[in-house]
């Protein structure tokens, strides 16, 4: 396990769609592993692979308030619905937050650290970032969704409202 560099936009491997893996093997459970502790210790609720310059389709969200971490390999999105517009940032670019459209359902499968596969399906904030992580094994990034940039003062000011 170990922390690596997050990769910032335009790095080539962020728009290349990532290829599938083959076998789960201790170097697939090793990348499960760091993309966890990368996305600790950068704060981010998702990562997927190739924001740590690796190719392969594999991706962790935090889920839920419990913030449980769901490892997808090989996700596959089987159905969604709704659309919400909701702010979104994104560890590959730094300081740009912006309004961006997803579907407010998800339902997908993937399969786990063991080989097993599952069936998943999210609402709300939760379908948000496994979709936006599932973008990046595409190869699609959030600024090319972004309806609106929002700025940090904006974000700053919305958090504090939260609050109140």
């Amino acid at each position: 396990m170990a922390i690596k560099k997050v990769v910032e936009h335009p790095a080539k491997v962020l728009s290349t769609p990532c290829a599938e893996v083959t076998e789960i093997n201790e170097d697939i459970i090793t990348l499960l592993d760091d993309l966890y502790d990368t996305m600790v210790e950068y704060d981010g609720v998702g990562i997927a692979a190739p924001q740590i310059n690796v190719g392969l389709r594999v991706a962790i969200v935090e889920l839920g308030e419990e913030r449980d971490i769901l490892e997808m390999i090989n996700p596959t999105v089987i159905e969604t619905d709704g659309a919400e517009i909701d702010i979104e940032g994104c560890l590959s670019f730094p300081g740009l937050y912006g309004e961006v459209e997803r579907p407010d359902y998800v339902k997908i499968e993937a399969c786990d650290r063991e080989g097993r596969v599952y069936e998943l399906e999210a609402g709300g904030f939760d379908a948000r970032a496994i979709l936006h992580e599932i973008d990046h094994l595409d190869g699609v990034l959030f600024d090319s969704k972004i309806k609106r940039i929002v700025t940090e003062d904006e974000l700053e000011a919305m958090y504090a409202e939260e609050e109140e």
